[in-house]
C-alpha cells in the first residue's frame, strides 16, 4: 500500500461502531451527501435502484442489512411494489430514523402502507427466515466484516434467506489483490477526499477506515458469492476503491 494507505492495527468493537453511528443520523438521512466519503455514492444508490427494478420487477420483500438512516430502502420503493421491509443495524436511532423516514414516504407502488421490521444487532449473528426475501441490499456494511470464515458464514446466510430468484446488492469499500494497484487506487482516493474536505478531512477518513474497517477484494468477493451457491454474477460500478455489484441465486 502506500505511504499514507491504513496499516495493520487492533480493529473497533461492533460496540464502538455502534456508537459512532449512533451519533451520526442526520448526515446519513441525506440521500446526496450522507455519504460523501464514498466516491460516486448517489449513482451507485440509483444503478442499484435501477438494476433492482429491471431484475426483480415484482420484488415485495427486501432486507436491508446496514441500513442507517434508509436511503436504500426508500430508493428501492419509489421503483419497486414492496409491501414488507425488514430493516438490520447496529444503531436503534438508525433503525428509528429510517422508519420514520419510510412511514413519512408512504406508499409508493402499492395501495397499502409498506410494513416495515426492524431487528437491532449484528449480521453475524441475527437469525433470517429462510427463503424469504426477494432483495438483499448491503451498502457499507460488509467492510466490517473480519476474517475469510465470517465473509463464508455471512454469504452463506443470505444466499438460504433469498427465495429463488432472489438477488443479492452490494455497495462497498474494497481492497486489490495486487499491492501496487491497492496504492494507486488508495492515492486516488486520498486525491478525492482532499479535494472534498482538505488534508485534515482525508485524514480522518483514513483514521476510521484503519480503525473500523477490513474490506476484501471484488474478485475475492465474487469468487466467494459464486461459492455459496449464486449463479449469475453483475458488476454495475468499479471506481477506485468502491465497487457495486450484485449476485443472483437460481431460480427453482
Amino acid at each position: 500500500m502506500a505511504d499514507n494507505a491504513p496499516q495493520s492495527s487492533p480493529k473497533s468493537t461492533v460496540e464502538e461502531i455502534r456508537q459512532r453511528f449512533d451519533a451520526d443520523v442526520e448526515r446519513f438521512s441525506n440521500l446526496d451527501t450522507g455519504q460523501s466519503a464514498t466516491i460516486d455514492a448517489p449513482l451507485v444508490l440509483d444503478l442499484i435502484a435501477g438494476a433492482a427494478a429491471a431484475v426483480s420487477p415484482e420484488a415485495t420483500r427486501l432486507l436491508d442489512i446496514g441500513c442507517g438512516a434508509g436511503n436504500y430502502s426508500l430508493k428501492l420503493a419509489e421503483r419497486l411494489p414492496l409491501a414488507e421491509i425488514t430493516l438490520v443495524d447496529l444503531s436503534q436511532p438508525m433503525l428509528a430514523r429510517a422508519e420514520q423516514r419510510i412511514g413519512e414516504q408512504g406508499p409508493i407502488k402499492t395501495s397499502a402502507a409498506i410494513a416495515t421490521h426492524a431487528i437491532q444487532g449484528d449480521i453475524r449473528e441475527i437469525e433470517l427466515p429462510a427463503a424469504h426475501f426477494d432483495l438483499i441490499v448491503a451498502a457499507a456494511v460488509l467492510h466490517h466484516l473480519r476474517g475469510p470464515e465470517e465473509w463464508r458464514s455471512v454469504f452463506e446466510k443470505l444466499y438460504a434467506s433469498l427465495r429463488p430468484g432472489g438477488v443479492l446488492w452490494i455497495a462497498d469499500l474494497v481492497e486489490h489483490t495486487s499491492p501496487p494497484v491497492q496504492s494507486l487506487m488508495w492515492q486516488r482516493y486520498g486525491d478525492y477526499l482532499t479535494a472534498l474536505g482538505g488534508p485534515e478531512y482525508r485524514d480522518k477518513v483514513y483514521a476510521y477506515v484503519e480503525h473500523e474497517d477490513t474490506p476484501r477484494p471484488l474478485m475475492f468477493q465474487l469468487d466467494l458469492l459464486r461459492a455459496v451457491g449464486f449463479e449469475t454474477l453483475e458488476i454495475l460500478h468499479k471506481n477506485s476503491v468502491f465497487a457495486a455489484f450484485g449476485a443472483m441465486k437460481k431460480r427453482g
